[in-house]
């Protein structure tokens, strides 16, 4: 009994180990989101923001996120503050008339803007999801907010004119991208001349020095757990934004000390809360493959092979 149980322990553990969910064409993001979305487990921890947190010193200091500390803050109200800190950080002026939000999950930040800047902005968010959508579009209704609005579309190829936003905001998106060339260059496209650029995106650091075999390894692991093609550095990421030839004023900041708390956060509010994952056990290994990815996740900001990049710009 006891080789037996060694023996599914190390199963398990190299099962766990290997990536099962790769970025593998243009419709891998839509399909995996489709599914997280119809799942609900996702939204049920993580609320109407998909995106990491925002925490202070204060918050740090006090134990946020942690196990014990899980309740000195909200994992939701951690979500708010980074849109609000983002929005602050990206200098864009009190009321744009138009805002793009460029893979905007179920739509969370694009109803916070819409809400922050009033019904004279129009918020429009674009996903690869039908299903985000749909849900978006469901939220939005419910919460009153003509104001913001959702549609399928890839932000390789969006089907906008040149020169239509005042705001492009992209937060946590630029992970899925297969060509981040393409994304900057699309977003910079429909950004009218004065507009705001601003991106949130999860980076690996930049080199040299080069990576080592652990890192590579490590690497792999976070690009093809979760549909990643790949990931570049902060620094090519401003490189790519100051390419474009039309944007001044470029600027970047690296959050993780602000943000590495999400990942572990994450977890222990399902460890609070663990009933909505055991009363479906169709989805627990799924989400067990989950946790696993968020602490690897954790481990590589923490020390320092991925960075958690904040761009900005005026067109």
């Amino acid at each position: 009994a006891g080789l037996g149980l060694a023996f599914a322990a190390r199963r398990l553990k190299r099962d766990l180990d290997t990536p099962g969910r790769p970025w593998m064409d243009g419709t891998t993001v839509g399909r995996e989101y489709d599914a997280w979305t119809e799942e609900q487990i996702l939204e049920y921890y993580w609320g109407e923001h998909i995106h990491l947190g925002y925490y202070s010193d204060d918050d740090l200091a006090k134990g946020a996120g942690t196990l014990l500390g899980c309740k000195v803050k909200d994992f939701i109200e951690a979500k708010l503050d980074f849109c609000d800190e983002m929005l602050a950080w990206s200098e864009c002026p009190d009321k744009p008339a138009k805002v793009l939000d460029v893979g905007c999950g179920i739509g969370g930040t694009s109803r916070h803007l819409a809400k922050t800047f009033g019904s004279g902005t129009q918020v429009t968010g674009i996903t690869l999801s039908p299903k985000q959508v749909e849900r978006a579009t469901e939220l939005a209704k419910e919460q009153n907010l003509p104001n913001a609005s959702f549609r399928v579309m890839n932000a390789l190829e969006m089907e906008f004119p040149a020169d239509t936003f005042d705001m492009v905001w992209a937060c946590e998106s630029g992970e899925h991208m297969p060509d981040k060339k393409k994304y900057v260059e699309e977003m910079v496209r429909v950004l009218k001349p004065g507009g705001r650029l601003v991106i949130a995106t999860w980076c690996q650091r930049s080199t040299p020095p080069a990576f080592t075999e652990e890192d590579l390894v490590n690497l792999d692991y976070l690009y093809k757990e979760w549909a990643h093609p790949y990931f570049i550095s902060i620094e090519e990421y401003a490189s790519l934004v100051e390419g474009t030839t039309t944007m001044r004023d470029v600027d970047t900041d690296d959050w993780t000390r602000q943000t590495i708390a999400s990942w572990r956060h994450s977890i222990w509010a399902g460890v609070w809360d663990p009933i909505p994952v055991f009363s479906r056990p169709n989805i627990w290994y799924k989400t067990l493959r989950d946790i696993v990815c968020l602490e690897r996740m954790r481990r590589a900001f923490g020390r320092g092979l991925m960075q958690y990049g904040m761009i900005k710009g005026v067109k």
